[in-house]
């Protein structure tokens, strides 16, 4: 793969979000907010840490992304095309008839592993797809992404329980902590305290980071690679609708796209500073 430097990642970043705010506009609908917070994450995964080649997307040695909270489908999207498992002029069927690009993850698009959208079940296929791993002697790991509304859901702490018990170190999960789901901010819903605490009392080696500095997240995938015996939690904060000014920390983006053309024109402007 080539080498890419944090000012390149940067600049994929700001490409990935460009790209999801097109693909919500234009389908009048979609999860912009949380794309927009877990680009960053992406980008280093996509482009620097993960062992994946779109030539070969069925490699068994392959390194597997979940995207547990499915309906971050633009920004999964976006970055499968950024980084050429398909065209990116497939992105402009997002969420239309006759488009594998349906609103949450689907298996059919090349370069996904798992159809996902029910909240709370992806981690609990990565622990799967890990545990296989060490079964069959594999040396792929396993990367999930999840979200802190997710995280609500209790299979996601089974998951936890059942991830420390087999001492999976190829699993690597991943929280795109940016406080705010569905209805409102997650400390109003259901709120969870010290979230690192409460997931290293499980067995899991814990690691905080900011989720949009891309060298902290390269350091945290690194050494969760170094872990022996457990499997590694990454609590990123992040900022929802991180990169437009509008969007950034508003619930009503979660679940909504730019709502005239001046608002899709200011979000591209906002990404496009600097290039």
């Amino acid at each position: 793969m080539e080498a890419y430097d944090v000012v390149d990642l940067k600049r994929i970043s700001n490409v990935i979000r460009r790209k999801v705010i097109e693909m919500v506009y234009s389908a009048k609908s979609g999860h912009p907010g949380g794309s927009l917070s877990a680009a960053d994450i992406l980008t280093v995964l996509y482009f620097k840490e993960m062992n994946i080649d779109p030539l070969h997307p069925d490699d068994p040695d392959r390194d597997r992304f979940i995207m547990s909270k499915g309906h971050a489908s633009p920004g999964l999207y976006a970055t499968l095309s950024v980084r050429g498992f398909f065209p990116e002029s497939f992105l402009s069927g997002f969420r239309k008839l006759n488009s594998k690009l349906e609103g949450h993850v689907h298996r059919g698009v090349p370069g996904v592993e798992v159809s996902t959208g029910s909240l709370g079940q992806g981690l609990g296929v990565g622990v799967g797809m890990a545990l296989a791993g060490k079964l069959d002697q594999r040396s792929y790991r396993v990367f999930v992404l999840v979200g802190d509304g997710e995280i609500e859901e209790g299979n996601i702490w089974e998951s936890i329980m059942a991830a420390n018990k087999y001492h999976l170190n190829n699993l690597i999960a991943i929280l795109d902590r940016n406080r705010i789901q569905l209805d409102g901010f997650t400390r109003d819903i259901m709120p969870l305290n010290n979230i690192p605490d409460m997931i290293a009392s499980f067995g899991w080696n814990v690691i905080e980071i900011d989720g949009h500095d891309h060298n902290q997240i390269i350091s945290a995938i690194e050494e969760a690679k170094e872990s022996l015996e457990k499997p590694t939690f990454v609590v990123a904060n992040t900022v929802k609708g991180k990169g437009v000014s509008y969007m950034e920390n508003n619930p009503k983006y979660h679940g909504s796209p730019p709502a005239s053309e001046e608002e899709y024109r200011l979000a591209i402007s906002e990404l496009s500073g600097g290039e």
